[in-house]
């Protein structure tokens, strides 16, 4: 809350005298409320137990390889949408703008992916991952 009062008492000098103070202050706090959001997903979550084995490549397909598998048979918007959203944490504008499209054929391409692969999961095509 100290951050959106900061913000504002510094973006006040350039607010035009006509400009819809409420607003503008609903706006800023929205924003600030984004970015602790997005801080708080970049950092690592702790757990009880380390995993009994580690990766040995490093990469994730070492211990979901039947999720990555199911990505990768997703059709091309839908994987990216998908990737540039969940796992890059893109807004939806952004995946658009890499992608082409719009926000909202962005927005649809991710909700159906995810739609894809919770179906694989109750299929029992991942194994190992919740549905």
């Amino acid at each position: 809350m100290v951050r959106t009062f900061l913000a504002a008492l510094r973006a006040y000098p350039d607010l035009p005298a006509d400009a819809n103070v409420a607003a503008w202050l609903v706006t800023i706090a929205h924003r600030k409320a984004v970015d602790v959001t997005r801080a708080r997903a970049r950092h690592a979550v702790p757990v009880a137990h380390p995993p009994e084995e580690p990766s040995r490549t490093g990469r994730p397909d070492d211990w979901h390889g039947d999720l990555w598998d199911a990505l990768a048979a997703l059709p091309d918007k839908q994987r990216a949408a998908v990737a540039y959203h969940y796992l890059g944490g893109f807004p939806y504008e952004e995946v658009a703008a890499v992608t082409g499209g719009t926000a909202a054929a962005a927005r649809r391409a991710a909700a159906d992916g995810v739609k894809a692969l919770r179906a694989a999961s109750r299929r029992g095509e991942l194994e190992g991952a919740a549905p």
